[in-house]
């Protein structure tokens, strides 16, 4: 596949995305994204638990604020699910938002750093250095059970959806 075709809108303007468009059923690609209190967190070190991963570009914005409100509010709910909130806001200013919000239940990392997170799952927006949104469900065994890439960056994920496979998934361990 030719990378260099896979696009983003924002506000209608088609940005390009860098790294490959990961589908259902793959092997999640590890990362190692930055906790705000500075340490690092790889997908690895949650081995064993079902993780969904929500890409937002900035949780300074709407609807990024939204998305995390509502899985904040959602992972209060769920068992044996991480939820990680992924941007490449800076840890300070993640922390920030995580303590005026009273986020507790999910956890903000940032790819600042190196950028490496939204290269291996397929949503660096190249011209901006920003993540372009998206929802990424992995089973406890490292594998991909659910994708959504939202193909314009002002728009919401399908919660409905994402929240129904992860209470699938949550139901049927990848063991079974």
């Amino acid at each position: 596949m030719d990378e260099s075709k896979r696009s983003v809108a924002m506000k209608g303007k088609r940005l390009s995305l860098e790294g490959p468009e990961l589908k259902v059923g793959q092997k999640a690609p590890d990362f190692k994204l930055i906790a705000t209190d500075m340490s690092e967190v790889r997908l690895a070190d949650s081995r064993g638990k079902v993780r969904l991963l929500s890409v937002v570009v900035s949780l300074d914005t709407p609807v990024c604020d939204l998305q995390t409100q509502k899985f904040e509010q959602e992972a209060s709910q769920v068992k044996d699910v991480i939820i990680y909130t992924i941007s490449m806001d800076l840890p300070f200013a993640q922390a920030r938002y995580c303590s005026a919000h009273d986020i507790k239940n999910l956890k903000t990392l940032s790819d600042h750093r190196e950028a490496a997170f939204g290269a291996a799952y397929g949503v660096l927006i190249k011209e901006l250095r920003l993540l372009g949104r998206a929802i990424f469900i992995v089973d406890s065994a490292d594998m991909l059970r659910y994708v959504e890439y939202v193909k314009e960056v002002t728009q919401h994920p399908d919660y409905d959806k994402a929240l129904a496979a992860l209470k699938n998934i949550v139901a049927v361990p990848a063991h079974a």
